[in-house]
């Protein structure tokens, strides 16, 4: 019996430069963490985003952690982050001793609110609560809005720490992913616009820091013949054959973002005339890297429901997914805190991400086009 092969959300998108630049690395002996492609890819990254030090780490979890045991937060810190994020943001912050406290969303593009964040803060203060970092995040490739952020920050005194890990290839004002705060990391995890299998990077202006960082990641070895600790260190740094592949995916990168891109105008294309239905990030996709493309569908005004949609989708053998679930609606996070409005749960209820990744063919989409319209109730 023959099946349909399944399409996915966003799977790696990889080739033949990628396995040129992989066993370039192999032959030539660095096999161990570091290595010239590593030194070359941290270069590449930092004159990508235009910032002057870039650390290759292990994941953009291990980036946020060392930012964060740098700046010496821990107990007794609060630190205000997105509730429509990933755990992982929120992890570092636990990592560390320190307690998050949500910020609830931009609706239009599921972003913290600046709002918001002023009223924590406020909140905050008048409670003698000790905040010095904020924790932003960029939601599926559309960045936060990081100049009302960083006033807020610097009229407060915080330093603020930029999670890009699904952003790298956007902009904000014409500034890239990875250049705003005073840390900013990015994920090249399997799923992300750019590929190291695993990795990530941390990115700063400050030169302590990423020196800082940089030891923390090789079990804070200390310059001498022997081995001398005088902190604790982690096992984080990216490996030589991984920033290898990192550097033959950051030479395809305008490629892949134009790719979704695509994808994205066709989703427009598709919904356009549907009452109730918008695309998560607003009507303007030319700062985004479109990542992933999410659906947000109002029952009360459209002709179908998410749970509809996603039903026709799994049938088909095509991967969809919720909109984040906010982190102060997961288990995890009970008796946590935060500013709240309720619209990180509206968008995750009426929120679906679609198949967006860079090596979908026509074909596939072709797929997915037909499984809509026939939610639609359209004809092809």
């Amino acid at each position: 019996m023959i099946t349909m092969e399944a399409i996915l959300l966003s799977p790696p998108d990889v080739g033949v430069l990628e396995q040129d630049y992989v066993m370039r690395a192999i032959k030539s002996g660095w096999v161990a963490p570091a290595g010239p492609d590593l030194t070359a890819f941290e270069r590449e990254i930092a004159e990508r985003v235009g910032a002057p030090y870039a650390v290759g780490l292990s994941s953009g979890t291990a980036a946020l952690h060392l930012a964060l045991v740098s700046w010496g937060i821990g107990p007794g810190d609060v630190v205000p982050v997105s509730t429509l994020t990933f755990a992982a943001t929120v992890n570092a912050i636990r990592y560390v001793g320190a307690e998050p406290y949500f910020v609830d969303s931009d609706p239009i593009t599921g972003n913290m609110s600046p709002r918001l964040l002023r009223r924590a803060l406020a909140a905050l203060r008048a409670e003698g609560r000790l905040v010095r970092v904020v924790v932003p995040v960029d939601l599926l490739g559309k960045m936060a809005d990081y100049y009302e952020i960083q006033q807020l920050a610097d009229e407060f005194g915080l330093k603020v720490l930029s999670d890009a890990a699904e952003s790298f290839g956007a902009t904000c004002r014409g500034r890239a992913a990875g250049s705003f705060g005073d840390a900013a990391v990015l994920s090249f995890n399997g799923n992300k616009i750019m590929t190291t299998s695993g990795g990530g990077v941390l990115l700063t202006r400050d030169g302590d820091l990423a020196a800082h960082v940089r030891k923390l990641s090789t079990q804070a070895r200390e310059p001498v013949i022997h081995y001398e600790h005088t902190e604790i260190g982690y096992n984080y740094r990216l490996s030589n054959i991984l920033a290898a592949l990192g550097r033959a995916q950051l030479a395809r990168l305008e490629e892949m973002v134009r790719r979704r891109r695509r994808w994205r105008s066709a989703y427009r294309a598709l919904f356009a005339s549907q009452p109730g239905v918008s695309i998560l990030g607003g009507p303007d996709d030319s700062d985004s890297n479109c990542w992933l493309t999410a659906v947000i569908v109002d029952p009360e005004l459209s002709r179908f429901t998410v749970s509809d949609l996603s039903a026709a989708m799994t049938a088909s053998e095509i991967e969809t997914r919720p909109v984040w679930k906010p982190m102060h609606m997961q288990p995890v996070c009970a008796g946590l805190r935060g500013t709240l409005d309720g619209t990180a749960e509206l968008l995750f209820s009426m929120g679906l991400t679609l198949p967006s990744g860079s090596g979908m063919s026509d074909a596939e989409f072709g797929r997915i086009a037909e499984v809509i319209h026939s939610v639609l109730g359209l004809s092809k």
